[in-house]
């Protein structure tokens, strides 16, 4: 799903609504009722924001919950990723970055407050990880690709209900992020090079 309206990039542009898709996504479909305990946010809060949501696409009602009065939630396409066409509408592109980086930085702070509840396996085997790496514009996009496809078939493992049950198996967050540095020798380059410094 390409996305490229304004309206529809400022939908997304919430925090709790990014929640909510991750919660709908990791557990299925779900009421309001059941995203405000998991996220601890009030149902009405939720339900005000999946409403949103649903207006462009990004979830959709999935009928009456088991009580008959509570609608259902949910992802259309658990597989269907989300493109952003940030270059059509640059401000709201950059809001919405920003509330992703924002958002996965507190998740890590999260993840690190609490590790050492963590079992010793967990706190052994994941973590983060950082490098710098020398690459050119289309290495970098090769790299992305290998990344994605090393990750795709433990991603796929959502469309089955039953997989992450499994003992020993978690919801698991990546993110990537590859930030180019600034062109460290455009200097030389306008002073003449290696001569212009002394």
């Amino acid at each position: 799903m390409r996305i490229s309206d304004p309206r529809a990039l400022k939908a997304l542009a919430h925090p709790l609504r990014l929640d909510l898709l991750e919660v709908l996504a990791a557990t299925g479909p779900a009421t309001a009722a059941h995203c405000g305990r998991v996220l601890g946010v009030a149902q009405a809060n939720c339900s005000f924001h999946l409403r949103q949501l649903a207006r462009y696409g990004f979830v959709e009602d999935a009928g009456p919950g088991r009580d008959r009065r509570e609608r259902v939630w949910r992802v259309p396409d658990p597989e269907r990723r989300i493109r952003i066409a940030v270059d059509e509408s640059p401000e709201v592109g950059l809001q919405l970055e920003r509330i992703v980086v924002e958002r996965e930085a507190g998740a890590i702070l999260d993840h690190a407050e609490r590790r050492d509840a963590e079992s010793t396996e967990w706190r052994r085997k994941a973590g983060m990880m950082t490098a710098l790496a020398v690459l050119s514009a289309d290495e970098a996009a090769e790299l992305r690709e290998q990344w994605l496809a090393l990750l795709a078939p433990y991603i796929a493992r959502a469309e089955n209900a039953g997989a992450d049950r499994l003992p020993g198996r978690r919801h698991v967050r990546y993110f990537l992020a590859a930030t180019p540095l600034p062109d460290l020798d455009a200097e030389d380059r306008t002073d003449g090079g290696s001569e212009g410094r002394r």
